[in-house]
């Protein structure tokens, strides 16, 4: 993005701050410090194209001025950026977390007060210097790949929500696996499961009989979009990064490919502090006064993605990692404090591979 220094125009800038859902939006558009002129519209290629010209026509009547747009970033994605930025408008997709908020304003919530929250922030970056909370944008390849990888996982999930109320089901009926059977979910179990049939009152074996056709369904895409992520991690992109993650104990190939994903570009952390805040592995933190040192649960912010996969992946990394694993040992004797514990290692092994994902690209 342009300097805010080498773009002020003697307070002749042009803002646009929208509030953008899925099938409308309410586009406030001001130059200088003047008054909003508001705009309703609709998000599909119609309504963007109108508001294209709408702009345009601002910047046509406005010569030498620069054309600044801002929205919250939400499920719509970032395909009004692109087409905004494709015209040669500067447009900034802003974080919601982040945005000044205030308790009057949360209840007292409409569209034009949130149009002009979001141009008041443009304002103060543009005419007065302030801090920008906005989203780093991901290339249009990199949101194409994210959504193989989050497929993957998303399927991961619905076919564990599917087992979890099998097992719901037969836990109300009384119904348990033979004791000579050790594993769920092998070929033996699943046919079992399908012999409970003609055991199971009318209501609940069909019910069973649905869930484990649900059940196959998303174990036979399961297989199928595995193969894709596999493909996708023998890109040219991805090959070298993926297969030094790998080599990290407790980190496999989804686990690399969220973590590739999701971050994106990795040099644009500048450190490893950086990092773990976006990663939201860091504590909350409550100083004011005389109380100077209060640190409360860890933030949460960022892609939660990312942070599940590691998870997953600390507790791999302890058991597999000789050094790790003693380190984890020594500092949690008590296994009850395990769980907290397990926050820090997933931080540390985030850094560890950002690291090594930086040293193979």
């Amino acid at each position: 993005m342009k300097r805010v220094s080498e773009l002020a125009n003697d307070g002749k800038e042009i803002f646009c701050g929208i509030d953008l859902h899925e099938r409308s939006m309410l586009a406030g558009v001001a130059i200088g410090r003047g008054d909003l002129n508001y705009h309703s519209l609709c998000t599909d290629d119609g309504g963007i194209s109108r508001l294209i010209e709408i702009l345009k026509s601002y910047r046509d009547k406005n010569a030498g001025s620069e054309v600044w747009v801002s929205y919250e970033a939400s499920g719509c994605g970032f395909r009004l950026a692109d087409l905004l930025e494709s015209e040669g408008f500067i447009v900034s997709v802003l974080a919601p977390t982040h945005l000044p908020t205030s308790p009057k304003r949360r209840s007292n919530k409409t569209d034009k007060r949130d149009v002009i929250r979001i141009l008041e922030v443009l304002r103060g970056h543009v005419l007065a210097g302030n801090d920008l909370p906005a989203v780093w944008v991901p290339s249009a390849e990199l949101r194409d790949d994210r959504e193989v990888v989050r497929r993957r996982l998303r399927l991961k999930e619905d076919s564990t929500n599917v087992k979890n109320q099998i097992h719901g089901l037969l836990r109300r009926y009384g119904i348990r696996k033979p004791e000579w059977m050790k594993e769920n979910w092998t070929k033996k179990h699943i046919r079992w499961l399908h012999s409970l049939e003609t055991v199971l009152n009318p209501g609940a074996s069909v019910v069973l009989m649905s869930l484990l056709r649900q059940l196959d369904f998303y174990e036979g895409e399961l297989i199928k979009v595995e193969q894709e992520l596999i493909k996708l991690s023998e890109a040219e992109r991805y090959k070298s990064r993926v297969e030094a993650l790998i080599q990290i104990p407790g980190v496999g190939l989804l686990t690399a490919m969220v973590f590739l994903t999701e971050l994106g570009d990795l040099s644009r952390f500048p450190n490893r502090r950086k990092l773990a805040n976006y990663l939201g592995l860091v504590p909350r933190s409550w100083e004011s006064g005389d109380q100077d040192d209060r640190k409360g649960h860890i933030s949460k912010l960022g892609p939660s993605r990312v942070r599940k996969v590691l998870n997953q992946a600390a507790w791999l990394f302890v058991r597999y990692d000789p050094e790790f694993g003693r380190w984890f040992r020594e500092r949690t004797p008590k296994k009850k404090y395990r769980r907290k514990m397990i926050t820090a290692v997933m931080r540390r092994l985030g850094i560890l591979m950002w690291h090594t994902a930086l040293s193979a690209a």
